[in-house]
């Protein structure tokens, strides 16, 4: 597994063989984008090539291995951008991961549990630590701050994107129950009341606040 996702991915001497890991993981990709990720299976990857099942055995031993050179392919590394604000830096890179799971939404499934880390993933990984390297945060507290940010981005990607249920969605069934049921929850028809208009804002919400918390804890050692 190490090698799959560490090791060198061409061939310096031989003939050029039929196909490549990278071809591969991507047929993989297709797949899981367009049907989720429990579609991907090595003899479906295979027809999508098309190539023969046991060619695909020359370059990975099965899903599990294939699925982790998918996800760290599909991840690809973090966008790059000119120096920021740590505060800036953090909250476009969170929205930066929630855009990626926008996009491959198989991840949220693939990228859980035990399992090998590829170069990517660890780049993404340095580059929000990056942006706390002068915060006066120790490591263990840079590792924690990228750890609740992307644990948040993650939750918010969950619920919106692999279920499909926004915020929107769960107003319009709450104010349908609230039009006939508002005295039983008070303080919830009260709420709904004074909402605002966006009602998809959880993710830049929950984050701001979250920057809040490091902000103050930054600034308290500062001082």
């Amino acid at each position: 597994m190490t090698e799959l996702l560490w090791g060198p991915q061409h061939r310096s001497r031989g003939p050029k063989p039929a196909i490549t890991l990278a071809e591969i993981a991507a047929a993989g990709i297709r797949i899981a984008d367009t049907e989720g990720l429990d579609a991907v299976s090595m003899q479906r990857v295979a027809d999508d090539l098309p190539v023969t099942k046991m060619a695909l055995y020359r370059h990975v031993p099965g899903k599990t291995e294939l699925v982790a050179v998918m996800s760290d392919l599909a991840i690809g590394p973090p966008p790059a951008h000119s120096k920021q604000p740590w505060r800036q830096a953090l909250k476009t890179w969170a929205l930066e991961l929630y855009a990626v799971f926008a996009e491959h939404p198989w991840l949220l499934q693939a990228m859980i549990g035990r399992r090998l880390l590829g170069p990517n993933e660890l780049a993404w990984m340095d580059r929000g630590i990056q942006a706390l390297t002068d915060s006066g945060l120790d490591g263990g507290e840079q590792f924690d701050a990228i750890l609740v940010l992307s644990s948040h981005v993650r939750n918010i990607a969950q619920q919106t994107i692999s279920t499909g249920l926004t915020e929107e969605h769960l107003n319009q069934a709450l104010a349908e129950i609230l039009a006939t049921e508002a005295a039983r929850f008070p303080s919830l028809a009260a709420a709904m009341r004074t909402a605002g208009g966006n009602q998809n804002q959880g993710l830049e919400f929950g984050l701001e606040r979250i920057l809040d918390g490091l902000e103050l804890l930054i600034s308290g050692r500062k001082g």
